[in-house]
């Protein structure tokens, strides 16, 4: 038998060590996956949620994901289905983004599925308190021992506790009824509830004359909001590539702010089938001017939504352990969005003060 040299085994033997290594080599990325809220018509998904929807309607973001050889896949939700959709779909890693909402985002951080927020996406959304079109309450006080349909466990509900709570009233002042909105409306109208507690489809109620609006958040930091995350998984595999996602939900955000955009933008709002005066009714808040709606800074306001909104899922039952706040965040992707865009002097960060109307 032919000995082999001493240089030759051990040209072998470091061969042998390096094909694991090169077999367990991550392959080429191909594709990036971002789930956003659609509609569904026709057997056709539309994304309609926020800057996806932005996105969606332009090439800024595939045009540079296909420098770098990476195809962009939008992973549509039903807005039926929601914050549980998003979740299976991180945890199953079918999803590398999720733009929605921060209670489903909490409650997947919550339950181990590891996200993080990298862009915030703006002021948050408007809740609305509505009574019969004959009713005499005038003011959740005068909603005592009624019955009072809400969504339960869904993003709106921290706006409605924090109306509550700024009245020194309890839930159990209330009869509540956990009642999906469009179910609620159909109560309200019918005459089977006192109040309905809801998003813009209370002007809806309004224009069809059986609902009256008695409260909004409007001119209150109570708002609920939805963002971009990512699983921090990729976003550690694939930090340019995540990179390139942030710049681009940040100049959408720019795009959004612009005045002489301001059109198009309401006109994406109607997608879901919201007639253009309510989003435009909706949109209406002289709290907040339209450059700032649409901050994706991780300021204060921010930053004390997602500590109260934590505290009080946990007091909910909706998650089993709170989690500090920072630990949702990943700011570096934001920051150095707005340096390459050249956007740090854009928006100016926002104190948290809560204040009534």
């Amino acid at each position: 038998m032919k000995r082999l040299s001493l240089s030759k085994l051990i040209i072998a033997a470091f061969t042998l060590v390096l094909l694991p290594a090169a077999a367990l080599a991550e392959p080429p990325l191909k594709v990036v996956r971002i789930a956003s809220v659609a509609v569904f018509t026709d057997g056709k998904s539309e994304i309609t949620g926020g800057q996806s929807a932005v996105l969606a309607g332009n090439r800024w973001l595939q045009d540079e994901l296909k420098k770098h050889g990476v195809a962009l896949e939008w992973y549509p939700v039903p807005t039926s289905v929601g914050g549980p959709a998003f979740n299976e779909a991180l945890a199953k890693g079918a999803i590398d983004f999720a733009s929605y909402g921060d209670f489903p985002a909490i409650i997947a951080r919550s339950g181990g599925i590891d996200i993080k927020l990298i862009v915030p996406s703006g002021r948050g959304m408007n809740s609305y308190l509505v009574v019969p079109v004959d009713s005499p309450a005038q003011s959740i006080e005068d909603l005592k021992g009624k019955r009072v349909s809400i969504h339960r466990g869904r993003p709106l509900e921290l706006t409605f506790n924090q109306l509550v709570q700024s009245k020194n009233l309890k839930y159990n002042d209330f009869k509540l009824l956990n009642v999906a909105s469009h179910a609620g409306a159909s109560a309200l109208a019918a005459g089977n509830i006192d109040a309905l507690f809801t998003g813009s489809d209370a002007y809806l109620l309004q224009d069809k004359g059986v609902g009256r609006i008695i409260w909004s958040s409007k001119g209150t930091d109570w708002k609920w909001r939805a963002e971009l995350f990512v699983r921090r998984e990729f976003a550690e595999k694939y930090p340019e590539i995540t990179q390139i996602v942030a710049n681009a939900y940040v100049r959408a955000g720019h795009w959004s702010a612009q005045e002489e955009n301001r059109d198009t933008v309401i006109d994406l709002g109607t997608r879901i089938g919201t007639p253009r005066n309510v989003v435009e009714r909706d949109f209406t808040d002289e709290s907040v001017d339209w450059k700032d709606r649409w901050s994706p800074l991780f300021d204060a306001y921010a930053i004390d939504h997602y500590r109260d909104a934590i505290a009080f899922t946990r007091e909910q039952n909706l998650i089993r352990r709170e989690f500090p706040v920072e630990d949702l965040f990943e700011r570096r992707f934001l920051e150095t969005a707005l340096k390459q865009l050249r956007l740090e002097s854009y928006w100016q960060p926002r104190p948290a003060v809560a204040a009534m109307h």
